[in-house]
């Protein structure tokens, strides 16, 4: 005959049991970490990338025009992330010059509602000094996403297909912190520079965003290899990677 001592203890016994598989279980069920800064599902069920393209003009046998990138970047595109900030979630620029169709070409790429692209694809339509590069010849084309129809609705879509997926999925967070630093030291260096508060015509901004250019490039030059280079190789362990001249490199 069991004692009401001896059936206390069994039925205690039993209840930790139980609460130690149910803990198993959880713990077996439990979801995979969420990337740092996912957009939230309802957003990203309606939010596509779109991207507003910037062809240059670019003269035979000559260099690209490279300062009119930065003019573009600080004095165009910046205001527009400024004001759509809180419904802007992922962004980056990307810059080419190549003899082809495109030619030089610089591109403000960004992730948001079908409804957020349109107002900021009006926006830089309406910038009066973009109209103005236009009607002069310095932007021999704009080109802009039709937002009646989302094409690439998933993070990983304006990556490299070749690239595995994890690394598709997360370089767009990477590229945008890359884009807002390059737009960060084009507006240090512009504020460092001597500049009267009256408003520039275009050829003085153009003046201005070569200086600008020439600071930013040296900048990359000479401080590259540690200020951004070496420390992307730190937070991987200073493995080193493989080139496309199949050398073993370390920064």
């Amino acid at each position: 005959m069991i004692r009401i001592y001896d059936y206390r203890m069994l039925l205690a016994t039993f209840i930790v049991l139980v609460m130690a598989i149910a803990g198993c279980a959880t713990t077996v069920k439990r979801k995979a970490v969420e990337t740092i800064e996912p957009p939230p599902a309802e957003i990203a069920s309606s939010a596509g990338w779109w991207s507003a393209r910037f062809r240059m003009y670019w003269p035979p046998e000559e260099e690209p025009f490279w300062h009119t990138d930065l003019l573009i970047a600080h004095k165009i595109v910046a205001p527009v992330l400024l004001q759509y900030k809180d419904r802007i979630y992922l962004w980056r620029f990307h810059r080419r010059a190549t003899r082809d169709r495109a030619g030089h070409q610089f591109s403000f790429i960004f992730y948001a509602s079908a409804q957020t692209a349109y107002q900021v694809f009006e926006t830089l339509r309406s910038n009066a000094l973009l109209s103005e590069m236009a009607y002069t010849g310095r932007v021999i084309e704009e080109v802009y996403d039709n937002p009646d129809r989302i094409t690439k609705p998933r993070i990983k879509d304006t990556s490299d297909p070749n690239w595995p997926s994890l690394i598709q999925k997360s370089w767009p967070y990477y590229i945008k912190g890359v884009s807002q630093m390059w737009l960060n030291l084009i507006t240090e260096t512009v504020a460092d520079m001597p500049t009267s508060d009256a408003p520039l015509s275009l050829d003085e901004y153009e003046e201005l965003y070569k200086e600008v250019n020439a600071t930013v490039t040296s900048l990359w030059e000479n401080n590259g290899r540690h200020a951004f280079l070496h420390h992307l190789n730190a937070l991987f362990g200073y493995k080193p990677v493989v080139f496309y001249e199949k050398r073993m490199l370390k920064f």
